[in-house]
């Protein structure tokens, strides 16, 4: 043994490391956990994470191209041509939107590797991002590692829970460089109109800020048909957009996602990711491509699916007296708290008391207090069974 190795070494995290956002959420599935191991029937409604499976034909394709030899090797480092012609046909099926393969189209291992990626790409240390508040915290986890700041914008039940951008400061506007939007939006389930996002691009093209688009939850609108950020003149000028088969087909542990739009953003992103990665196992990458393309009838079942468990849930809400508005988009429902809670401490008293899990809304932002996150992830019988639960407490 070499006794020339030193003893005791201290590692010492770099400083970005500890500028990371606190995983909120972990405390919620270490909780969870708890009750399970006591022998609890929980109901998780805390997370967001598909409980459908993939649909066959595309496990199926899968398998048939896992035994490509050509897929045995490196794939070319920003993916085969094929998937990215496959989600370009895609987007011009669903929202008329014409995007370049090969310019505006890049593949990302999964959509959060992209929305946390692109402030590495734009963001030097100091420059602002406008962030939504409430919001998807890993936008905090990309701007923490780039050594930029966030200013938050507050969503709030009065304007429909759409920022507005009259309330940002002129020096934080001039620091801006890049602004999240997401709808339909985790954690509010809300969706936007086309006004909104003609009003951003004005905005964006006005401030010199960069549009990230979070469209996760594209495929789930209950009323109303989503609209792509994409579909709007002068878009492409000013933003991309991220869109993930996670929530679409039931894909999230295959990890695919994509950006789209604006050819340069496209470019450095792809850049970044060539010192990351040589893109995704190309057998996923034909699977993935076989699900945009083939038949959608799978995707207008999902969307039935959830439209019948949002219904459920808030069916039962008023029965208890639970008022809250229903949800337009996303597979979440975002719940007002009862008087004399504050959202952790609710959700506590849920856990503790009815064995159901929610998600507080202080763990998606300041603006998220008052509220908790449900996820419409299991069964209509099991949501119903959970809210005659909490109706048992006497809360409303």
């Amino acid at each position: 043994m070499n006794s020339r190795l030193p003893k005791g070494i201290q590692i010492t995290p770099a400083d970005r490391m500890r500028e990371l956002p606190a995983q909120f959420f972990a405390n919620l599935v270490r909780k969870a956990n708890e009750q399970t191991a006591l022998g609890h029937d929980v109901i998780n409604l805390g997370q967001g994470n598909p409980d459908q499976p993939t649909p066959a034909h595309i496990v199926r394709k899968l398998q048939e191209e896992a035994a490509n030899p050509l897929y045995h090797k490196y794939p070319p480092f920003s993916g085969f041509a094929f998937l990215k012609e496959a989600i370009a046909k895609r987007y011009k099926e669903d929202y008329g939107v014409t995007l370049d393969p090969e310019k505006e189209v890049a593949i990302l291992f999964g959509g959060k590797t992209g929305l946390v990626e692109i402030s590495q790409c734009l963001l030097n240390p100091g420059d602002v991002c406008l962030v939504p508040d409430p919001g998807y915290p890993d936008y905090w986890s990309g701007v923490a590692l780039a050594g930029a700041r966030m200013v938050f914008m507050p969503l709030r039940s009065s304007n429909a829970f759409l920022p507005d951008y009259s309330e940002l400061s002129p020096q934080d506007l001039d620091a801006a460089k890049l602004m999240f939007i997401n709808y339909p939006n985790n954690p509010t389930a809300a969706c936007a109109p086309s006004s909104f996002y003609e009003e951003t691009i004005r905005f964006a093209e006005q401030n010199g800020i960069v549009v990230a688009s979070d469209f996760a939850y594209g495929a789930l609108g209950f009323e109303e048909k989503p609209i792509s950020f994409l579909q709007h003149d002068g878009a492409k000028e000013v933003g991309v957009e991220f869109y993930t088969l996670s929530k679409t087909y039931n894909m999230a542990g295959w990890r695919v996602g994509f950006a789209l739009g604006n050819p340069d953003i496209i470019r450095v992103i792809n850049l970044m990711q060539d010192h990351y990665y040589v893109s995704l196992f190309g057998g996923i990458q034909a699977a993935a491509a076989e699900a945009l393309t083939a038949s959608q009838d799978c995707v207008a079942e999902l969307q039935a699916l959830y439209r019948g468990r949002r219904d459920a849930l808030f069916s039962a809400l008023q029965e208890i007296g639970w008022e809250a508005t229903p949800s337009q988009g996303s597979f979440f429902a975002w719940l007002p708290v009862p008087k004399g809670h504050t959202s952790s401490s609710f959700a506590d008293l849920l856990l503790q008391e009815a064995k159901v899990v929610a998600a507080p809304g202080i763990g998606f932002g300041a603006h998220g207090e008052g509220y908790v996150r449900m996820g419409l992830l299991t069964s209509e019988e099991r949501l119903r069974e959970a809210v005659q639960r909490i109706g048992r407490l006497n809360l409303f």
